[in-house]
């Protein structure tokens, strides 16, 4: 571990942090990451071992904590509300591997005794719909903020905090747009994982001022996802490679158009994707969130963790 008085965080190796796993049980099998892992990244029980399982027991030192505080607040005030889910942002650009990343501390934290109702919405959810989009000429800057309802956004993870039941809408990658008419409703769960890109930015106005509320007031703890913008271009393309003959071969899906391509024209597509839109969206807006994060997990070339930083305060 390094320590720098003038750095917020303290730095670990990938070895470093493994240790602090201490005794901590490994509970998941390799029948469950079969069911976890996402098409563009393979990670393995190691992975688990060194990253994840010291992560979920940090965790879960703070949920109790967080517990414990609000039975000590409720015991000066004198009620006995029912406690308030413990939640945690989960950031970093798309194909870093943040949905894996996510889908694994959910089945973790789940596995601990005095936390089991652990539920995992992505943002994507509350991305305005598509006509809505067309309308705005914003189809093209989908997954930058201007393109989602951020309102909406902010009353779901009010309504959490409140203790209150928070309703989700449901997004389709097949159809690319919104589902009509259909919500996820959560209920009081213990801890709610808020996975996407700019879950820890704050949002300007259209006067160019600071809205006085945003997402990540109401976080508990904070995680980063990150790794060299070439790195992630290369999982990008690889990505879009191995969809064009999977999900994009489904006549219903948004992307069809691109299932028959050659190896070269779906690289040449991926990567004008890439530069056009999301190195830009990584650049602008998700990458400056990075230091707002309470832990950085920081990736290597093959998606493997190489790095932990975790704010001192």
């Amino acid at each position: 571990m390094t320590s720098d008085a003038t750095n917020p965080y303290l730095s670990f190796t990938r070895e470093e942090w493994a240790r602090l796993r201490a005794d901590t049980p490994l509970t998941l099998t390799e029948d469950d990451l079969v069911r976890l892992r996402g098409q563009d990244e393979q990670v393995s029980l190691s992975e688990v071992e060194h990253i994840y399982l010291p992560l979920s027991r940090l965790l879960n030192f703070y949920v109790e904590a967080s517990q414990e505080l609000y039975r000590a607040t409720a015991r000066f005030l004198g009620h006995n509300e029912a406690r308030v889910p413990y939640l945690i942002g989960l950031a970093g650009s798309v194909a870093v591997g943040k949905s894996t990343t996510a889908r694994v501390l959910q089945a973790l934290l789940a596995r601990w005794p005095r936390h089991p109702r652990v539920e995992l919405v992505t943002t994507d959810g509350f991305l305005l719909p598509n006509r809505v989009l067309e309308a705005r000429g914003l189809m093209r800057r989908k997954g930058f903020p201007e393109a989602y309802d951020l309102r909406r956004l902010l009353q779901f993870v009010s309504d959490l905090k409140a203790g209150s039941e928070a309703r989700s809408p449901v997004y389709s990658h097949l159809s690319y747009d919104i589902v009509p008419d259909v919500e996820t409703v959560l209920r009081q769960p213990d801890i709610v994982i808020v996975e996407g890109l700019n879950v820890l930015q704050s949002p300007a106005n259209e006067r160019g001022r600071t809205q006085p509320v945003f997402v990540s007031d109401f976080f508990d703890f904070t995680i980063f996802v990150d790794a060299e913008a070439k790195h992630i271009r290369r999982w990008y393309v690889e990505r879009f490679l191995r969809l064009r003959g999977t999900a994009f071969r489904d006549p219903a899906s948004y992307f069809h158009r691109y299932a028959g391509l050659s190896d070269e024209e779906a690289e040449a597509i991926a990567c004008s994707l890439w530069v056009e839109i999301n190195e830009v969206n990584l650049r602008e807006n998700i990458l400056p969130t990075r230091e707002r994060a309470r832990l950085i997990l920081r990736k290597g070339p093959d998606h493997s963790v190489v790095g932990v930083r975790l704010r001192k305060i």
